[in-house]
């Protein structure tokens, strides 16, 4: 059985573990799921790489939300740097989550796309554990998690 890590925040303004572990077990079965919530984005790296390697989840999911002050754009570079050093030393994926609170125009916008990009990257996170062929039919396809994709770059 598969081990799904959700790390995440109780600095984010919208359940976006919550919103993830529901849309996981949409997904499917096979796994089990445990949440680790810790304070801050800057607590997520390590929050990710326990869940790893003393929980021994297969993938984490480290869901964040950023500010909209320069100081808060630099902390969530630094979590994202430090996430990428986790993943490095555990040789395990951990999907970065984050959602910057001036994405969005207004607060009901703001929830709306915390949750919903939570939901596209836990259907990310699963396909990579148990459909990796999804993710390569995919490929190019300039997918985006929340607001609409982007599509393809076509001449």
């Amino acid at each position: 059985m598969k081990i799904i890590g959700i790390a995440d925040t109780t600095f984010a303004r919208a359940d976006m573990g919550g919103a993830a572990i529901d849309e996981l077990k949409k997904m499917g079965t096979g796994f089990k799921i445990i949440r680790y919530t810790v304070p801050g984005i800057k607590d997520l790296p390590v929050a990710s790489k326990k869940l790893i390697e003393e929980e021994n989840c297969d993938l984490v999911m480290a869901l964040g939300m950023p500010g909209p002050m320069a100081k808060d754009k630099n902390c969530a570079h630094e979590a994202s740097t430090g996430i990428i050093q986790a993943q490095l030393m555990t040789n395990r994926h951990i999907i970065e989550v984050f959602v910057h609170e001036d994405e969005a125009p207004d607060n009901k916008t703001l929830d709306w796309l915390a949750k919903q990009r939570a939901r596209e990257h836990a259907q990310n996170a699963y396909n990579l554990l148990f459909n990796k062929e999804i993710l390569i039919k995919n490929a190019g396809k300039g997918l985006r998690q929340g607001y609409e994709d982007a599509g393809p770059a076509k001449e």
